[in-house]
């Protein structure tokens, strides 16, 4: 029996992933979740309100860290370069706990109702570092707009780190927002 509450919660978080691989997410319930870890469904629901939010618990801390670094960058940063230094060091959050953050991102893509979640809290994330861009003076329109494209160049990133572990999680980033620059240099579509 976990002793402490983060022990619980990583116990819970570890006996998800392995239930969801092997009988997938929608066949699995609580109460197996909960007995597999070692705890009762009781504390299942003291750390998660459902069996989606165990892939999803992170969203909070991922919020304050990318709030608190576009909140504190120097200042004279474009809001691109700020958005860089602010996803590489939240980024610091997912590859630390690697473990967890591969397989969730394939459990994600293979159950649609996981998929909708993550897009509402990836929205929810857009919105929260679009406001931080704003508090640093960025226009409105352009504090959204670099927000939703800098969170596409971190999935991007992500998704890139998952496939390919031989480079860190900041490579990739740097090579996502080298891509964007890139991008923006190209002739505009007719």
């Amino acid at each position: 029996m976990p002793r402490s509450g983060a022990e619980a919660r990583r116990r819970l978080q570890q006996a998800a992933l392995e239930l969801y691989r092997e009988h997938g997410f929608d066949r699995t319930t609580t109460a197996e979740i909960a007995a597999r870890a070692g705890v009762n469904e009781r504390t299942f629901f003291r750390h998660f309100p459902d069996k989606r939010e165990v892939l999803f618990g992170g969203e909070a801390d991922v919020r304050a860290a990318l709030t608190q670094e576009v909140t504190e960058a120097p200042d004279g940063m474009s809001p691109l370069d700020v958005l860089l230094r602010a996803f590489r060091n939240a980024g610091r959050i997912i590859e630390d706990n690697r473990a967890f953050a591969e397989p969730r991102t394939r459990i994600i893509a293979a159950t649609p109702a996981l998929r909708e979640r993550e897009l509402a809290k990836s929205a929810s994330l857009t919105a929260a570092v679009a406001d931080a861009l704003r508090q640093r003076g960025v226009p409105a329109r352009l504090a959204v707009l670099a927000a939703h494209t800098g969170w596409a160049a971190f999935e991007q990133a992500v998704r890139d780190w998952t496939d390919d572990p031989t480079q860190d999680l900041a490579a990739h980033l740097a090579r996502a927002f080298d891509d964007l620059r890139a991008l923006s240099g190209a002739t505009p579509a007719a």
